[in-house]
């Protein structure tokens, strides 16, 4: 059962053993700290989280019961970062996002992508009161992340940031599904800008799986998208047939008209 905010907060999942500290509380984030996290970091750390996961909430909806977001940071110890949302007994039924290793500098760009990138985990594995991410064998770890980033500063008027991510962003190439990839400049981009209201194409695409993809008795999604479903489902999101936008930004392998037919015939009520 989701309890409020304590004091102190003992780790017990992974490897993850520390004692953390409560650096910050607002209405709606929650800032631990393991002890040898420099508290100085809150100063900047807490009023960002806390705007991002209200816009978050503002934009796709309530996650669970509990209206806080839990941010953990460690230093110099648990390389990267990891999610967890609020169905997940494991990190004690709340939405978390768990950083390390530090240190965590205002002026570090990375640092603001990685807190920002785990949050965009949380969005897509426990938004419109489902578990989990069918859409994330299609994208991939950093994918979606992109969108998510690059939306939450524009929408908090961090243009610059914006600007910069968006160069970096375009720059990417990927492997998958097809070497050379520019998921950013060639998807993303064209997705947001071509259905005239931004980040509502990813609002609606979430809504779309929750209310049409299999789950469970536990809202846990029953399978994966194949990439046929992921493109009916992102079609009916913009409002209009993606597939040549597809064409041109991952190729078009045999296998997808085939997926994209039963698709249309398995989930009718998706419509453009």
């Amino acid at each position: 059962m989701t309890t409020g905010p304590p004091d102190v907060w003992r780790e017990h999942w992974f490897e993850h053993n520390q004692l953390l500290q409560l650096a910050g509380l607002t209405a709606d984030v929650a800032v631990y700290f393991d002890p040898d996290v420099s508290r100085d970091a809150a100063r900047w750390l807490v009023p960002y989280l806390d705007d991002v996961w209200r816009y978050t909430k503002q934009t796709y909806g309530d996650f669970g019961p509990d209206p806080r977001l839990y941010p953990i940071f460690h230093q110099g110890r648990y390389s990267g970062g990891h999610p967890s949302s609020y169905q997940d007994a494991s990190h004690d039924f709340r939405n978390v996002t768990d950083c390390g290793p530090g240190p965590y500098r205002e002026g570090d760009s990375g640092v603001r992508e990685i807190v920002t990138h785990e949050i965009s985990h949380v969005v897509e594995g426990a938004n419109n009161g489902a578990w989990g991410s069918p859409a994330f064998p299609i994208w991939g770890d950093s994918k979606w992340a992109e969108f998510f980033i690059h939306d939450v500063y524009t929408a908090l008027g961090l243009d610059r940031w914006a600007a910069d991510v968006a160069r970096v962003f375009d720059r990417n190439s990927d492997s998958f599904p097809r070497r050379g990839t520019h998921w950013f400049r060639d998807w993303w981009r064209p997705l947001r800008t071509g259905t005239g209201d931004g980040p509502q194409v990813m609002v609606r695409f979430f809504r779309l799986l929750a209310e049409h993809f299999p789950r469970g008795a536990d809202t846990h999604y029953l399978r994966d998208l194949t990439w046929g479903e992921y493109l009916h489902f992102t079609s009916g999101a913009a409002g209009g047939d993606v597939t040549d936008l597809a064409k041109r930004a991952f190729g078009w392998p045999r296998r997808w008209a085939r997926e994209l037919d039963q698709a249309r015939a398995e989930f009718p009520g998706i419509t453009y």
